[in-house]
């Protein structure tokens, strides 16, 4: 080990003097990332102009989170020989991975070249391994490693599921285009990824309101700060930014092979210039057989993976060309954007599915200060969650420098349209995470959309930098309620329809008293031995309306300028056992919400 890390030492001096790095007939560099901490801003290997890996035997071999970073030269990788960076993929037959290769054919010409799945070996030992072997089957098998060709995509400029673009072993794939690979049987499965290490400048199209996959095409991590705010990104100088800024990620619960039976969606990141990142895990839809996101059958998930600033090695995701991006723009991947930082730093993730079928880890934002905003900003996230089968979560930023417009690094529009969901909404298109300049008169709508009829419940949690006296309002419009949700949730049935105009979030209630109401003013509860429905009232608040609605959102009770009585009873013998929700609204257009157990 020792002589191993002198030897590294010795060459990165070479290195710095030389300007470039070659690598002779049958020897080779082994660089252990265990010997460098990431913390001190030291990659383990840095070469400032090009490598050379000259003869079919020279190696170098990048092992424990080594890396490779290049510098500012433009000469271009040469060589037959062959870079190896290893990268553990899904745990599961049945789930994606979207990736992207971090090194290309390996041939003398100079440049980057393009990447196929032919370059990706079974690992064998430390630095030996074996030619994977393509199957036509759809299942892979871990060893020796036989990858099923079945599951080969890529996806340009599109925003159609039937735009998928059917790649097998052979296909050429463009430097920083992503592709999709299934998992091998149960446990991470560990590829060797060996050819000509990319480098330099690395560009894909795009195309407005449509899709690409890219990702990290470097043996290295990228910062997404420096990637989302590049200028050539931002195309300051024009009409606007090339892309939205945000990045999706894609996650998945493991089903089967069958199109129709795919749970999956897309997390959302994007960060400020600043350095404010902005993130909502993946809600997890059904997909038809045409890949339309719908409804998923009870119980549905949200995803439990969170996208961190540093972009790891093979990582692939999608973004969004923006609405003014002219035909011919490209997205810009750099050198500039490497940085060396180990994904066992907690700063970088890769998205990958466990082997369960099941995931509802409650994702922790402000665990080790991640998603922690700067005390002149303000946030919330709203879970709004449909008929109890799936969430969908929604952020909102404030700060001065945010406008009513976009702002770019702080927002992020939607990337499903599935005809069951919530969502921010500005010039009509669909938002999953907003900003605004805090005013406390501002109104922010808010659309749902329900195919069917249900049951929502709407929630509040991750506030940060309000005053604990802020009342944040959902203001039932069509109702004429407004629900502190930092005191109690909001529960209704709705039925089919997409509400465009029913629901905002407020910070004052233009309410007709000033008495402010949570769920500790009522006692809500079946009287199971006299079959009643009973509310107890004890400070004699004056209510409006009493209503209880079953699971299909049928008003079962309804009773009108109700008064201010210390106790109300309603018969419940003709309702069948069940979970209802009840609502009471008082005379200052408040109103709280509360399940219910009848059971008779």
């Amino acid at each position: 080990m020792r002589n191993r890390v002198l030897c590294l030492i010795a060459l990165v001096l070479t290195v710095n003097v030389y300007a470039q790095l070659t690598v002779r007939n049958n020897a080779y560099i082994f660089v252990d990332g265990t010997a460098f901490n990431d913390t001190s801003g030291v990659a383990p290997l840095f070469v400032t102009d090009e490598i050379n890996l000259t003869e079919t035997g020279s190696r170098i071999y990048l092992r424990n989170e080594a890396q490779l970073i290049q510098g500012s030269g433009t000469t271009g990788n040469t060589g037959i020989g062959q870079l190896s960076v290893q990268q553990t993929g899904t745990a599961n037959t049945y789930a994606y991975n979207y990736w992207c290769s971090p090194v290309g054919n390996n041939s003398a010409a100079s440049g980057n070249e393009n990447a196929r799945a032919t370059l990706i070996d079974d690992a064998t030992g430390l630095i030996t391994s074996t030619d994977a072997v393509f199957i036509s089957g759809h299942d892979g098998i871990s060893s020796p490693l036989q990858i099923p060709r079945r599951w080969f995509y890529s996806f340009v400029v599109s925003d159609e599921y039937a735009e998928w673009i059917d790649l097998d072993e052979n296909s050429a794939i463009a430097p920083g285009l992503g592709f999709t690979m299934k998992g091998i049987e149960a446990g991470g499965q560990l590829y060797d990824f060996r050819g000509k290490a990319n480098n330099g400048t690395i560009t894909n199209s795009i195309a407005a309101n449509q899709f690409t996959l890219i990702g990290n095409p470097y043996p290295s991590a990228i910062d997404a700060l420096l990637l989302i705010h590049d200028t050539d990104n931002t195309n300051i100088d024009n009409d606007g930014a090339t892309t939205t800024g945000a990045l999706y990620y894609w996650e998945q619960q493991p089903t089967d092979h069958f199109t129709a039976n795919y749970v999956g969606g897309y997390a959302t990141y994007t960060i400020s210039s600043g350095g404010v990142e902005s993130f909502t895990p993946a809600t997890f839809f059904g997909y038809d057989a045409f890949g339309n996101a719908i409804p998923l059958p009870p119980p549905g998930a949200t995803g439990s993976k969170i996208a961190r600033r540093y972009i790891p090695i093979g990582q692939g995701f999608m973004v969004e060309g923006s609405p003014t991006t002219t035909a011919g723009s490209l997205v810009y991947v750099k050198n500039t954007h490497r940085v060396f930082e180990k994904e066992s730093s907690g700063n970088s993730y890769f998205f990958r599915t466990d082997g369960s079928n099941t995931e509802e880890t409650t994702v922790q934002y402000n665990e080790h200060g991640l998603n922690i905003v700067p005390d002149d900003f303000k946030r919330f996230r709203l879970n709004v969650i449909f008929n109890q089968d799936f969430t969908r979560q929604l952020l909102q930023n404030f700060h001065d420098t945010a406008t009513d417009g976009f702002d770019y690094g702080l927002e992020a529009p939607a990337s499903d349209d599935a005809q069951t969901d919530a969502s921010w909404i500005q010039n009509e298109d669909p938002y999953v995470i907003q900003a605004h300049s805090f005013d406390i008169e501002k109104r922010i709508p808010l659309v749902i959309k329900a195919e069917s009829q249900q049951p929502l419940e709407f929630s509040i949690f991750d506030v940060q930098n309000f005053d604990t006296s802020q009342p944040i309002y959902l203001h039932d419009i069509e109702a004429e309620v407004y629900v502190d949700l930092r005191t109690q949730n909001y529960s209704i049935n709705l039925p089919a329809g997409i509400y465009n105009n029913r629901f905002e979030v407020t910070f004052e209630a233009e309410t007709l008293g000033t008495e402010t109401i949570s769920d500790q003013n009522f006692d809500i509860f079946q009287n199971t031995k006299h079959a009643e429905l009973t509310i107890l009232n004890p400070n004699g608040l004056d209510l409006k309306s009493v209503a209880l609605f079953d699971t299909s959102g049928k008003r079962v009770i309804n009773a009108e300028n109700v008064g201010n009585h210390a106790d109300y009873r309603y018969s419940t013998k003709l309702l069948s056992d069940g979970i209802y929700v009840a609502t009471i609204t008082t005379k200052s257009n408040q109103a709280i919400s509360k399940k219910v157990i009848i059971k008779n």
